[in-house]
């Protein structure tokens, strides 16, 4: 293993860069040459692809977003777009990849160790949807942004005596929602992966204005339904003076916290120790604090799973 290369893929992560940081100082330090690749797989297979030095990666630390930028490629998926890029790999005389993203991005990653070509996996998404990680880089900062957001929702909601339905984002996953939640006092939480009934929700609305209180919050996932169909629904019931709030992409952007800054540092020297020695097909990821490798292909293979003790929690405690 003498020449890497790393890229980013599918939706951008505040904490992207750190761990793009944390791969190239480490493999340099290791005595190997690392290439950056712009716009993902896409840019793999166009051969957008530059040597990356110390000074490359100065400076990113602390910049959500991705530096090398992302794209949506879904021709990678075919025999055809994983042989053009291989072909890009040789060209450049690179000997592994390390690939940041989330589960499309992984699937890339798998298919070019199945074809010989030794890559890594980095969990990074704000959904936090992957398996085999407690936690993936961006997500802490996203909650943290739409915890701010809720906070200063709640000052409104209080003022004008409101019901304010947040839709966070998210996608199959419930987990910004229901830490959010949990962080934010919300009144409900509306996640994927736990049936919601409306009459229940609707009955804690009315005990909450039986004993004076005259304002609530609602959580919805995105992967559940749109804020405006929940209001939508929940107007059936009655006027709760509802009004929606679609935080959507102000999401992903934004400074990453100490904890995605130093949980992308520590993953992406773990993926640099991977290649060295010469393993691929692997994801790291973060478990009980202890970093871990996975098989791609075996994560893949799981459904996310939402916490459901934290569920109840949220639940109990929002009475």
């Amino acid at each position: 293993m003498k020449r890497i290369a790393i890229l980013t893929s599918g939706g951008d992560a505040p904490g992207m860069n750190a761990a793009t940081r944390a791969v190239v100082r480490k493999a340099i330090y290791e005595g190997l040459e690392v290439y950056g690749i712009n716009y993902g797989f896409l840019g793999l297979v166009n051969g957008d692809i530059h040597k990356l030095e110390l000074g490359s990666v100065g400076d990113i630390l602390h910049r959500g977003g991705t530096f090398l930028y992302s794209a949506r490629y879904p021709e990678f998926a075919t025999e055809e777009g994983q042989l053009k890029g291989i072909e890009q790999l040789k060209k450049h005389q690179i000997d592994g990849l390390v690939v940041i993203g989330g589960d499309g991005s992984y699937h890339g990653a798998e298919a070019l160790t199945n074809r010989g070509f030794p890559t890594i996996g980095i969990p990074g998404t704000i959904d936090n949807d992957i398996s085999g990680t407690d936690f993936t880089i961006g997500f802490d900062t996203a909650l943290n942004t739409v915890l701010d957001a809720l906070d200063k929702i709640r000052d409104t909601a209080t003022s004008h005596e409101r019901t304010f339905i947040i839709e966070v984002m998210g996608r199959d996953a419930g987990d910004i929602a229901l830490w959010s939640g949990l962080g934010g006092g919300a009144e409900a939480i509306i996640v994927p992966e736990q049936e919601f009934n409306m009459d229940d929700i609707v009955d804690r609305l009315n005990k909450g204005r039986e004993r004076g209180k005259k304002h609530s919050i609602i959580v919805v996932a995105e992967g559940v339904m749109s804020g405006n169909e929940f209001a939508k629904q929940l107007a059936e019931y009655g006027d709760y003076h509802a009004r929606v709030t679609v935080l959507g992409h102000v999401q992903r952007g934004g400074s990453p916290t100490a904890f995605d800054r130093v949980l992308a540092s520590r993953l992406g020297a773990h993926a640099v120790e991977l290649l060295l020695e010469n393993r691929g097909g692997l994801a790291v990821g973060i478990r009980e604090n202890r970093i871990v490798e996975n098989n791609i292909g075996e994560i893949l293979k799981e459904k996310h799973v939402c916490d459901k003790q934290l569920f109840d929690l949220a639940s109990i405690l929002s009475i």
